[in-house]
């Protein structure tokens, strides 16, 4: 899917969409003026004067009002020097690089996947994703989330690991490490987003910080293929590059859609965290499904097993 966008004249905006009046959708886009759908493009004007087209006619769409200042193909980046680094080691100006972001969730929530993103941000793109209200997900809220990661993962190339529930109880009772876990899966997203974005390369990878950097790559020893070129590390991520950012708010989007088929399943919400109320709604879905049902919804080996296990037996007695 291409991707153009222009910077028009609040006035031009305006006419667009008295054009696409008859296309215009229904639905609040943050910040935007407008947004219409085309038989084989998107459409999406903000106050700020930017307008995104997407699909397989946005270029030929976005023709009709003027040329592009985004979305046509970077040069190739040159390489930095250097392997895998520390936060204080972080190059100069790396938040305006084109780069890829690698984050996750759902790591301390007993109920739900372990969900991983890589994606890749553009150092072109960063004005507009910023528009779009990118931004570290652990200041928005669900619903902003939701609605700001279905723009953008038509926007950013990114690939999405889930860990599911059953799968990560077998994992860990074989002795794995969930930082082995998570390490293994952030490789693997970096690895698919690598191949997605060829022949480009990135200037720079940048990992959300969950362990050391020798660890981390000790994790991956073994590995037929490891992402290890130009590969940064760093705690608060999220507010160092954009691409963390996003990768922050499409893996929470993934998770969030996740649990919502957990609620469905259960029959009930099923809450996020791993407080007092997940040990109830844990009770709960023993008392209705059976203490067999726990492994396809939860972390088994967190202590809200037991808490649940004790709800349930005061219950009974």
């Amino acid at each position: 899917m291409g991707n153009v966008v222009l910077n028009l004249e609040m006035a031009k905006i305006n006419e667009m969409k008295n054009y696409y009046a008859r296309q215009l959708l229904d639905k609040s886009i943050p910040g935007s003026v407008f947004a219409a759908k085309t038989p084989a493009c998107m459409i999406t004007a903000y106050k700020s004067g930017k307008v995104l087209f997407q699909g397989n006619n946005s270029e030929s769409e976005a023709g009709k009002w003027g040329s592009s200042s985004v979305g046509v193909p970077s040069k190739k980046p040159a390489a930095l020097k250097g392997k895998a680094v520390a936060k204080g080691d972080l190059p100069p100006g790396i938040g305006e690089m084109s780069a890829i972001g690698s984050d996750e969730v759902g790591t301390g929530d007993f109920f739900g996947p372990i969900t991983v993103v890589a994606a890749y941000v553009r150092k072109e793109d960063i004005p507009l994703l910023k528009e779009l209200g990118v931004r570290d997900s652990k200041d928005l809220n669900d619903e902003k989330i939701i609605s700001i990661a279905k723009v953008i993962k038509d926007v950013v190339p990114f690939s999405l690991m889930t860990l599911k529930n059953e799968k990560y109880n077998q994992v860990q009772r074989s002795g794995m490490s969930q930082g082995k876990m998570k390490a293994l899966l952030h490789n693997q997203a970096i690895l698919k987003v690598l191949e997605k974005i060829s022949p480009a390369k990135p200037e720079a990878i940048l990992i959300d910080q969950f362990v050391q950097p020798s660890t981390y790559f000790q994790h991956l020893k073994g590995q037929k293929a490891i992402a290890n070129q130009d590969v940064y590390f760093s705690t608060k991520a999220e507010g160092i590059h954009l691409a963390v950012a996003a990768a922050s708010i499409l893996a929470r989007y993934a998770f969030i859609q996740y649990i919502d088929k957990l609620s469905e399943a259960a029959g009930f919400k099923i809450p996020k965290g791993a407080g007092a109320q997940v040990d109830v709604a844990a009770a709960k879905l023993i008392l209705s499904k059976g203490r067999e049902s726990l492994p396809s919804f939860v972390k088994l080996h967190f202590a809200n097993t037991d808490k649940a296990m004790a709800i349930v037996n005061k219950k009974r007695n």
